[in-house]
């Protein structure tokens, strides 16, 4: 099979300055709050190795002829799994940090490493549209 992995996905979002916050208190990389503020952008990404979700917020979403979308995404639609490399304390002391709430976990789980029998932890948590985040371990 050609296909070899994800780029990119698209979430919407009501919240931008929240997002980009609350997503650079978990390590991604994000812009900088104050100058995407001030940019007036439509969009921004959240970069992790090679991979990155796009942001689209309400002046990019709520625009009729925008139609490279899901037609019925809305804030909080997302439900997504980051691998986390370093153990499952690094994981949980990471969110402990950042102020984010664990909604479930750890459980162990299987994810899609080895071809969908890859069997590792999760932790649950909510970012600020309430978007679910998994972050699965498999290295503990």
């Amino acid at each position: 099979m050609p296909v070899s992995g994800f780029d990119h996905v698209a979430i919407p979002t009501a919240r931008p300055g929240d997002m980009i916050r609350f997503y650079r208190k978990l390590g991604f990389r994000v812009p900088d709050p104050d100058v995407f503020e001030k940019s007036g952008s439509t969009f921004f990404s959240i970069h992790f190795g090679d991979q990155k979700i796009n942001v689209h917020c309400p002046g990019l979403w709520d625009q009729k002829e925008f139609d490279l979308r899901g037609p019925t995404a809305l804030p909080g639609c997302a439900d997504l799994c980051f691998v986390w490399q370093g153990g499952m304390d690094g994981l949980l002391e990471m969110l402990r940090e950042a102020g984010a709430a664990v909604t479930a976990g750890p459980v162990d789980m299987i994810g899609g490493r080895d071809w969908g029998e890859g069997r590792g932890r999760s932790v649950y948590i909510r970012d600020p549209e309430e978007n679910l985040l998994e972050f699965i371990v498999y290295d503990d």
